[in-house]
């Protein structure tokens, strides 16, 4: 735990990084928080109002303080429309973990995120246990997607409509994997992510596929652990340092040119958070963990921009309308938009059909869709009401936490409308 005097110095070194916020008010149309609540206290600039007290505010109501952080989905929308680039998801976030230095990370998510999430074998070990038998907790919904409800577990997740836990885990069906080169081509390691290891496992496959299908070799380890991101978000930097730690000693020995994810999220958080926070390891990791990050690519990018996947030539005359949701942390993160359209647009069965506002936020937010449900849902209300009137019976997102988020709404609605990976689209064109 951080001293009084340094938790003094981080809040000051926070001030300055305030400063060049101009009040504009540009964050607040883009807001999807305040969309949905109307409250200024929702909006960036609110956000930023409360850590300029910080100080203050901490003294007279720490919880309070640490809720009014909460209520943002950390999907950058602010950041990226900020005329003087005011870097807000790293302010938000290095708020947060000063506000649970202050506080204390409260027990069961210090139990989630040092020990469950730090420790591949355990957490999935855990998960093995509980696919057998959440059949007696989950109900199905019928829906085309194949979600399930659970009113037994109302308390903890509410009426949530979602995937259930696959029956074999990506890392149980395959085990190691360590291909060699075909003929001095590429390798890639593949990082699933919980969801793609845990819950969407067609998806994770239809990467696999893909990737043999262009010939790419792949290494996927044991022992991959969580990127890190809930812990981070949720202000344990101690949580997601041991988290990068467990993923650089399943990697380190890895031959690979590129690290490969199917969630945006996961390649923002390799690519971009790692090496920040890479001195919270220890000195004999960094250097490998900042080779790993900078090797960290999504599956979209790699497939168009290193392997050269086109958009077919012509869709064909009975091809299924598709349109595409825009994941955050793809376009306002790593700048992907064009790449994941491609990849979709590469199967001539499939048409891409535009939705309005394709980049407003899904609503999800990681754990903000546990904490804040209701507002999540209203959010993704707004999101799936686009998606309908987009006329498409399939929408594609590059992102498992967007998908799982779109198949609730969607579920909830009654909806036909079936959610899909972009590259599970691709795969489905491949023999």
């Amino acid at each position: 735990m951080s001293t009084l005097h340094e938790l003094a110095q981080r809040l000051m070194a926070l001030d300055d990084r305030i400063t060049s916020c101009m009040k504009c008010g540009l964050c607040q149309a883009v807001c999807p928080m305040f969309g949905a609540s109307g409250m200024e206290a929702d909006v960036a600039r609110g956000k930023l109002a409360l850590i300029d007290g910080l100080a203050h505010e901490l003294l007279k109501s720490p919880e309070g303080v640490a809720d009014k952080l909460g209520r943002c989905l950390l999907c950058g929308s602010c950041q990226a429309s900020c005329p003087p680039g005011v870097k807000i998801m790293d302010i938000f976030m290095e708020a947060r973990e000063i506000v649970y230095e202050f506080i204390g990370l409260h027990p069961v998510k210090k139990m989630i995120f040092r020990t469950l999430l730090a420790k591949p074998g355990l957490f999935n070990f855990a998960m093995r246990l509980g696919a057998p038998v959440q059949g007696l907790m989950f109900r199905k919904t019928d829906d085309v997607q194949g979600t399930v409800c659970a009113p037994m577990l109302s308390f903890m997740l509410g009426d949530r409509h979602i995937r259930p836990l696959a029956k074999k885990p990506l890392h149980a069906a395959h085990g190691v994997i360590n291909e060699p080169r075909r003929a001095g081509g590429l390798k890639v390691a593949f990082f699933p992510g919980c969801l793609g290891d845990k819950m969407y496992t067609g998806m994770a496959e239809a990467c696999l596929k893909v990737l043999r299908h262009h010939n790419v070799a792949v290494f996927m380890p044991a022992n991959l652990a969580c990127c890190g991101i809930p812990a981070l978000s949720s202000g344990d930097v101690q949580g997601m340092a041991g988290q990068m730690k467990a993923n650089v000693e399943a990697l380190k020995d890895g031959d690979f040119d590129y690290i490969l994810t199917p969630c945006g999220t996961c390649t923002a958080t390799l690519h971009e958070l790692w090496p920040k926070y890479a001195n919270r390891l220890e000195s004999t990791l960094r250097d490998k963990l900042r080779e790993i990050s900078a090797k960290a690519m999504d599956i979209n990018a790699f497939l168009v921009d290193v392997l050269k996947v086109q958009p077919a030539e012509q869709a064909a005359d009975n091809a299924v309308a598709v349109t595409y949701h825009d994941s955050c942390h793809l376009k306002k993160s790593l700048g992907l938009t064009k790449q994941p359209r491609s990849v979709v647009s590469a199967n001539p069965a499939f048409r891409l059909t535009e939705m309005a506002e394709a980049d407003r936020c899904c609503g999800c937010g990681g754990s903000f869709n546990l904490f804040h449900y209701n507002y999540s849902r209203q959010i993704g209300q707004r999101k799936r009401d686009n998606v309908v009137a987009s006329g498409a019976k399939v929408v594609a997102a590059g992102c498992p936490a967007c998908m799982m988020q779109l198949e609730d709404v969607l579920s909830h609605n009654n909806d036909v409308v079936k959610v899909r990976h972009t590259v599970e689209i691709y795969a489905d064109s491949l023999k």
